[in-house]
C-alpha cells in the first residue's frame, strides 16, 4: 500500500493493534511516516504487526497493554512517551463485543463486560494520553465508533450502549480540548471482514448496498483523519457505511 499522505516525524499510538482493523491502521500510519506504539493484549500479536512494519520500512515497537486496566494504560502511554519523545496521535480502537442476545435473556456480568471493554477502556486512554498530546502543543485522538452506537439494534444493547458512550466520549472532549488544538473524531469503519479466507460474496444481510470491507479499506480515511491539520475538524463522525442508520 502506497500514499500521498505524510505523518514523518509524528508519533501515533493504535490500541488493539495486533489483528483486523488496528493492525491495518498501525501499518498504513507507519507506511505513512510515524513512529508507531503498537498496544494489545496478546504480545505475539504486536510483535507480528511490528515485524510487518518494520519489513515494509516503518518502524514500530509494541507494548502490551489491558485497556480495562488503568494502570496499564497509564504504562503504555508513559512507555510510548519515553520511547519517541512524545505523543502526536492517538487511535482507540481496543473494543468488541463480550455479551450478544436479547437484554431480557442477557449475561449480566458479560453485558458489564463490554461496557468496561469499548466505553471505559476508552475512557481510560483519552483521559491518560491528554497530557502527553498538551506537551506537544495539540494532536489527535481518533475513536473507532459503530453505527450501532448512533442507531442501535436489538439483541446488540451492550455494544449499542457502549459504542453510543464512546460517540459522546467523543464530542464532549472535542469541546474540551480544541482550545489546545487537540482534535477529536469518530471513526465507523461499518462491517469489515477480519477473519481469514476471501471475503464473503453476496448481499450484506445488514443492507443490500453495503460494502462488506477489508481492514485496509479503512487505512485512507485513518490517514485522513490522522494528517488533518491543529485547526482541522472536532466533535465529527467519519464514517464508510453505505447505508441510512445501524
Amino acid at each position: 500500500m502506497t500514499t500521498d499522505v505524510r505523518l514523518d516525524g509524528k508519533t501515533a499510538v493504535v490500541t488493539g493493534a495486533g489483528r483486523g482493523i488496528g493492525r491495518a491502521i498501525a501499518i498504513g500510519l507507519a507506511l505513512a511516516g510515524a513512529y508507531i506504539c503498537c498496544a494489545a493484549r496478546t504480545i505475539s500479536e504486536i510483535d507480528d504487526t511490528v515485524t510487518q512494519i518494520e519489513v515494509a520500512g516503518g518502524r514500530g515497537f509494541a507494548v502490551r497493554a489491558d485497556v480495562t486496566d488503568p494502570v496499564s494504560v497509564a504504562a503504555l502511554f508513559d512507555q510510548a512517551a519515553d520511547a519517541t519523545g512524545g505523543i502526536d496521535i492517538v487511535f482507540l480502537n481496543a473494543g468488541g463485543t463480550i455479551d450478544g442476545g436479547d437484554t431480557a435473556d442477557s449475561d449480566m456480568d458479560a453485558w458489564r463486560s463490554t461496557i468496561e471493554l469499548n466505553l471505559m477502556g476508552t475512557y481510560y486512554c483519552a483521559r491518560a494520553v491528554i497530557p502527553y498530546l498538551k506537551e506537544r502543543g495539540g494532536g489527535k485522538i481518533i475513536t473507532i465508533g459503530s453505527g450501532l452506537g448512533h442507531r442501535g439494534r436489538a439483541g446488540d444493547s451492550s455494544y449499542s450502549c457502549a459504542k453510543a458512550g464512546v460517540w459522546m466520549l467523543t464530542r464532549v472532549l472535542a469541546q474540551e480540548l480544541w482550545r489546545d488544538n487537540i482534535s477529536v473524531n469518530e471513526l465507523i469503519p461499518g462491517p469489515v471482514h477480519s477473519g481469514s479466507g476471501p471475503l464473503p460474496t453476496g448481499p450484506s444481510p445488514l443492507a443490500e448496498s453495503e460494502w462488506l470491507k477489508t481492514p485496509e479499506d479503512v487505512v485512507p480515511l485513518a490517514l485522513f483523519l490522522a494528517s488533518q491539520p491543529l485547526t482541522g475538524p472536532t466533535a465529527q463522525s467519519f464514517s464508510l457505511m453505505r447505508r441510512d442508520g445501524f
